[in-house]
């Protein structure tokens, strides 16, 4: 039976700290901008996956989703009053 490794995200220098959600949800946008950059078929955004998926609570991932969509919506209001 092949050995399971297992290992999370690399030390990053930008999180000296111990609380890592800010290093959480870096990792999360990043792996977004991969994907908007480089298409969802792509392979080369697996590793950010990876790392927010290591580091972020299960559900963190989807608040910053719904937080960032709620954004979204704001914006567009905004921009639909301003004509």
């Amino acid at each position: 039976m092949a050995e399971i490794e297992l290992r999370t995200a690399p030390a990053d220098f930008r999180f000296p700290t111990t609380n890592q959600s800010r290093h959480c949800f870096t990792r999360y946008i990043e792996f977004h901008r991969c994907l908007a950059a480089k298409g969802e078929e792509s392979g080369e955004c697996n590793k950010f996956a990876k790392y927010y998926r290591s580091l972020c609570p299960g559900e963190w991932p989807q608040r910053i989703r719904k937080q960032h969509m709620n954004e979204e919506d704001k914006r567009r209001e905004e921009e639909a009053t301003k004509c």
